[in-house]
This record gives structure tokens, sequence and C-alpha cells, in this order.
């Protein structure tokens, strides 16, 4: 393919599924007629049908229940929810029906619903549609979780999110939905595996999602200063590539993990603290940690201050190498 910007990628994405299996639907608000608010399912309910590219109600309890009903009867649902603060009303179905109904029926039933939501910042939005919640999807046993930092990646693994026998959250970064990149002929990696996106040897950052980016930025000005910053791009949430990540950390011996939701309780202190296991004897100075700060999402004009940026990401850099 030809260079895509994200959007369309995924948009490509989708067509790709809906061609490939009969079984396979689209459900959400405004995804049909209007083509979604990003305009990510553009022109597939004119191709593919009312039937098949749904526009449903403000309801997204409702959107998902009935996705898993779907899922029930054999179809595989591709659900959107249309901002990432509008998922709550679903996070009971989610949580206590999507993530364990396969464990409650000991394996007898499958449940491949794919959850897509748009997430982060950067985008000069208004709080609930510019938050990061990941961990709380991460958190909870059953639901595989998945983001995409480029448009390579969002293609392939939204492909794979769609033919897994599992519910997947695939967390889309809005920010990054305007970046273009070459698609690939096919897939370079498992779902679920983790990538070194810019080999070093002093440093790792552990990004994903929307921050990768930031953190190849922040690795191209510390080679300024004669830095060289390893960038791993963590692609899965759950489950973890914890291998890719801890030979990348056993080999720098210093590591900082950035992500866009606040620090408190967020996925970077799961990876610190599993990493810091596993790593241990090899580090020479504490896994450090770059963030959101710990409040509500602040209005769009002060939006900058909140969001990680080179500036921080560059400060615990040097934290780190000063140990």
């Amino acid at each position: 393919m030809s260079k895509l910007t994200m959007s369309k990628a995924i948009n490509e994405g989708l067509r790709s599924c809906l061609e490939t299996d009969p079984k396979t639907l689209i459900m959400g608000e405004d995804v049909g007629k209007l083509g979604g608010v990003f305009r990510v399912t553009d022109g597939l309910q004119k191709d593919f049908g009312e039937d098949r590219v749904i526009d449903t109600p403000l309801a997204e309890s409702g959107i998902v229940g009935t996705a898993i009903g779907l899922a029930l009867r054999g179809y595989r649902p591709i659900v959107e929810i249309q901002f990432d603060g509008f998922v709550y009303p679903a996070f009971d179905q989610i949580v206590t029906q999507l993530a364990k109904m396969h464990a409650r029926a000991l394996g007898h039933i499958k449940l491949p619903v794919t959850v897509r939501i748009p997430y982060a910042g950067g985008i000069g939005a208004v709080e609930h549609h510019s938050e990061s919640h990941e961990a709380y999807f991460a958190h909870t046993a059953g639901l595989r979780v998945v983001t995409p930092s480029n448009p390579d990646d969002a293609y392939w693994m939204l492909r794979q999110s769609v033919e897994s026998d599992d519910p997947v959250i695939f967390l889309e970064p809005k920010a990054r939905y305007w970046d273009k990149a070459e698609i690939s002929a096919a897939p370079a990696l498992d779902l679920h595996a983790a990538k070194v996106v810019r080999p070093g040897t002093d440093l790792t950052l552990f990004a994903y999602g929307p921050t990768v980016k930031t953190c190849l930025e922040a690795a191209a000005a510390a080679e300024q200063d004669g830095h060289r910053l390893e960038v791993v791009d963590l692609r899965s949430l759950s489950p973890v590539d914890f291998a890719t990540l801890a030979e990348s950390l056993k080999r720098t011996g210093r590591g900082v993990v950035v992500h866009e939701a606040p620090v408190f309780m967020g996925m970077g202190a799961e990876l610190a603290a599993r990493l810091t296991e596993k790593c241990f004897y090899h580090l020479e100075a504490p896994v450090l940690r770059v963030g959101g700060y710990y409040a509500p999402y602040p209005p769009s004009r002060v939006e900058e201050q909140f969001l990680p940026d080179l500036d921080r990401v560059l400060d615990a850099v040097d934290r780190a190498l000063a140990f």
C-alpha cells in the first residue's frame, strides 16, 4: 500500500475484515452515514450496507451488550466507543460480562468482540475526550488490550484483533490519527509482541500509543549530547511482552516508562515493578516513570502542561543517567 494516515489505515483494516468474513460487523454511534467523528469508518456503510455497519443509539451499555449477544450467536462484532470518556456506561458490560463469560462457561463459549476506543490527548479537546483509561482494562483478566503507535501497526493489529477469539480492547491514540506511513504486505509481529523501534545502549525508554513518537524525539535529542537511548514500543498492554522489555533493560541498565495517564497506579507502576523484579541485578538506577499528573484532565488551553513532553522525558533520562 502507499502511505496512509493512521485513521485511513484503520479504515482499510475494517474494510478488509468486512470483506473477509461475512459474520463481521461494525456497531457504534455515527459510524455509518457520518463515518464516525474522526471519519475512521467513512464509506463502509455505503459499501457494506446498514445491516453490517450499524448506526446505534447513544447507549454504550446497549452497544456492548448487543455485541456480546451477537458474539454468542457466531458473529464478530467490532464496536466503536466514540470517545474514551464515553466508555463508562459500558464498563459494567465489558468488565463483568465480556471479560468473564469465557471463564464462567469453562471455555465452552468464545466472545470475539473488538472494542475500538479512541483515547489520550493532544487534540485540544475537553475532559472525557482526551483521557487514558488503559490501566482499568489491563487490570481486568479476560481482556486483551492493545494500542498501535503508527499506521502500519494500526492496520495489522486491528486485523489480528478481529481474528482473535478473545475480546480485545483496541485503543487508538487520537493524536496519531493523522501520522502517515507505508503499510507492509504482512504483519511483522504477533499481536502481543513488543518492538524495539530505536536501538540504543545507555537507557531504555518504554512507551506505547501516543508517547512512542515523543520518546523517539527524546532519543534523537539525547543523541546530540552523546547518549544513545533505546526506545521500545509495548504495542500490547495485556498481555505484556516482558521478555522483550527485560532483554532491553538488561542491556542498557536504565529504564524510563512514559505514558499519558497519571503516574499514580498507572501502567508504568506495574511495568517498573515487574522489570525491577526481573532485572534487579542488571540495574544501574531505579526504573523511573513519566506521565500525566494525578488530577482530572485539564482544559484544552493548558493541555500541553499536563501531557509528557520532550523536556519531562529528558529530565527523567538525566536523573536516571546521574545514578
